[in-house]
């Protein structure tokens, strides 16, 4: 049987199968041999070998779409980071952390902004337009409005990486998303989260046979991983349309005189916030390379 990892934990695989139940899977040594450890979002074949207590094992790992490594997940066909207007404010610099790493594994990311029934014009306009100016989409909902269609059609056939800070409302368009779908998909998120782990781990929801939410845990510790600071700039689209303006071919729009990039953002060609983040992480990468 053909179906979709799920979740793992402590060696065993939980895997959504095409008959709609959710079996626990050992995998076969071969992949251990090989160093072909399964991820979360493989699609596999399985051998049933209790079907009454749904046991299994994982036999042939079908050959993967792309993979991310931190978090560890498979197949992703998009990226979506929930934010607030407000309670809690958002993390610019965390947010711009998930999107270079959507960038570096080539997957299409977008910013939901949910809580606009608390929306402050002046906050949107400080900080919305910025990421729209560097090409990235922002949707506006409201979750507790229950926004449905409107949320539904962001993930209907999509593997989406869901990422979040507590609080911004990810847990309520995961159960909004839950309640326009049948039935056995809504006794399989039951599933998934009850057991004698309680210790949250990356897993996958599925909505529906197309359709499955990636959660995140731990996303407020995400750290960015194999860039130089060099590299940076190549993750700020906006920065790059300014580049061919600066004095030196190597410039690193920090200090360096004659640099189109800060005479665009004095211009406000470039949004001082973005520009913000950017010296941020560059500082951040400096850092880290010292030690």
């Amino acid at each position: 049987m053909v179906g979709k990892i799920v979740k793992g934990i402590a060696g065993f695989y939980y895997v959504f199968a095409e008959d709609k139940n959710i079996y626990e899977c050992k995998a076969k040594g071969i992949f251990r041999k090989n160093n072909n450890k399964p991820f979360v979002g493989d699609n596999c074949e399985i051998d049933i070998i209790d079907k009454e207590n749904n046991k299994g094992n994982i036999v042939e790992i079908l050959e993967r779409k792309n993979q991310i490594i931190r978090p560890s997940v498979a197949n992703v066909d998009q990226g979506a980071i929930v934010i607030s207007t407000t309670s809690p404010k958002p993390t610019f610099t965390l947010i711009d952390k998930f999107l270079i790493l959507m960038k570096q594994n080539n997957i299409p990311c977008f910013i939901i902004l949910n809580k606009i029934d608390l929306e402050d014009e002046e906050i949107y306009s400080k900080w919305v337009r910025a990421y729209e100016n560097a090409g990235i989409q922002v949707v506006s909902i409201s979750a507790i409005n229950e926004d449905k269609e409107k949320i539904i059609d962001l993930f209907r056939g999509k593997s989406t990486v869901l990422a979040g800070a507590s609080g911004v409302g990810k847990s309520t368009i995961t159960n909004l998303l839950q309640e326009n779908i049948k039935m056995e998909t809504g006794e399989i998120s039951k599933k998934l989260k009850r057991g004698r782990h309680t210790t949250r781990h990356l897993e996958i929801i599925p909505l529906d046979k197309d359709s499955y939410i990636v959660d995140t845990p731990g996303f407020t510790s995400l750290d960015m991983f194999n860039i130089e600071k060099e590299e940076l700039k190549d993750f700020y689209d906006e920065l790059q349309r300014h580049e061919p303006d600066c004095r030196f071919n190597m410039c690193s729009h920090t200090h360096e005189p004659d640099c189109g990039v800060k005479l665009a953002v004095e211009e406000n060609e470039v949004y001082q916030l973005r520009y913000n983040n950017y010296k941020i992480l560059y500082e951040e990468l400096k850092e880290k390379r010292k030690y």
